[in-house]
């Protein structure tokens, strides 16, 4: 890569819309320059850079990496730090992004030094892929695993260099770049055969990780039907896989126009329970049918488990109602004393149940009272 540095005018330069950080936040939308400004500021830390700057001013030794392309220099490197001069020379830009204007304010003699910054040009945006795919991708900047796998296909797919190449060239011994690749193409695949947009999503981004996490799953991998990560295909999931992958992504991101939620809210535990679920058919179909995940989740467990768990939590709630009893209940609400009677009556009814099944299995019946009780 060329090692020349060149003072450039801020103003001359222009942000990335490729940049897989940004592409994460535009869900395939055309930006303005000031719409990228505000996803930086407000989701990538730009006021951290702002606030470096102020203190210590821009740091030389740290020039941008840009590109020309449609007579524009493209800053393929250093988006974050050229919103960062960019408000700082343009304190209209606040009024845009939603902050008070006193944060963009500088001393003068810093402002004046950000007429020019260091970039370095490169001939084309394939000569800086090592530089930048190590920084980002395994390296001391990590982006999130969106941005990687973005990245990793623009490697692969536009300069033609294979999976192993990009791996070893960043230091990766994990297979992290294979799988971040497959997840790509899994979404990739299902919105050419239609089970999937990603400007659709119902969320303010796409959260790749949890289709990245859950593809690492067994379950998850055999509800879609793909297979090892070192297959390099663009079609991963078999065609008669393809309406389970379309049912997996709208369960992972929602969908706008269709006012549907996701179902997963957080990684964990929501990913293991979704697989859980996708390895059982009864509770697949209650999913399907709209019910929430953790009621799918509990369809999907076996069934003494089950009901061990919840006597055991059915305890924990009344210890701990037992607990609050002397200043939860002052003798005065007629209503709580109601809900404790159902409460017991609700337990009465499940011990007989339990004590009559425990009964018939015993040679000699007993009699009607209680076999056990705890001290």
């Amino acid at each position: 890569m060329n090692q020349t540095i060149t003072e450039i005018d801020p103003r001359d330069l222009h942000f990335d819309p490729e940049n897989p950080r940004i592409a994460e936040f535009s869900a395939g939308h055309n930006l303005s320059e000031r719409d990228i400004v505000q996803i930086l500021w407000n989701a990538m830390g730009v006021e951290e850079i702002v606030l470096s700057i102020k203190a210590s001013g821009f740091f030389e030794h740290e020039p941008l990496i840009a590109t020309a392309e449609n007579d524009k220099l493209i800053v393929i490197e250093g988006n974050r730090r050229l919103a960062a001069i960019k408000c700082i020379l343009d304190p209209s830009l606040a009024d845009y992004i939603g902050i008070n204007k006193n944060a963009l304010m500088v001393p003068e003699e810093i402002k004046a030094s950000l007429r020019t910054v260091p970039v370095i040009v490169v001939g084309a945006r394939k000569d800086a892929w090592k530089f930048i795919g190590f920084k980002h991708i395994n390296g001391p900047a990590k982006w999130g695993s969106y941005a990687k796998a973005q990245y990793i296909s623009l490697i692969k797919n536009e300069y033609q260099i294979s999976l192993e190449q990009i791996a070893s060239q960043i230091g990766d011994t994990h297979k992290t770049v294979q799988k971040l690749y497959q997840g790509l193409q899994v979404i990739e695949q299902a919105e050419r055969v239609g089970k999937f947009d990603r400007a659709d999503i119902n969320a303010p981004r796409l959260y790749f990780s949890h289709l990245y996490t859950g593809l690492s799953y067994e379950g998850i991998r055999d509800f879609i039907g793909i297979k090892d990560v070192s297959e390099e295909v663009s079609n991963p999931v078999p065609e008669d896989k393809q309406d389970n992958l379309g049912e997996l992504l709208l369960w992972l991101f929602g969908s706008a126009s269709s006012q549907m939620e996701p179902v997963i809210q957080s990684q964990n535990p929501d990913l293991r329970r979704l697989e859980a679920i996708v390895k059982n058919k009864e509770a697949t179909y209650a999913l399907r049918d709209g019910v929430p995940l953790i009621v799918a989740y509990d369809i999907s467990q076996p069934k003494d488990e089950t009901f061990e768990q919840s006597l055991l939590e059915a305890k924990r709630a009344l210890q701990k109602a037992q607990s609050y009893q002397t200043e939860g209940f002052d003798g005065k609400d007629e209503s709580l004393l109601k809900l404790a009677s159902s409460v017991a009556n609700i337990a009465d009814e499940l011990y007989d149940g339990m004590e009559q099944k425990w009964k018939s299995l015993q040679e000699n019946a007993g009699t009607k009272k209680r076999l056990f009780s705890e001290d």
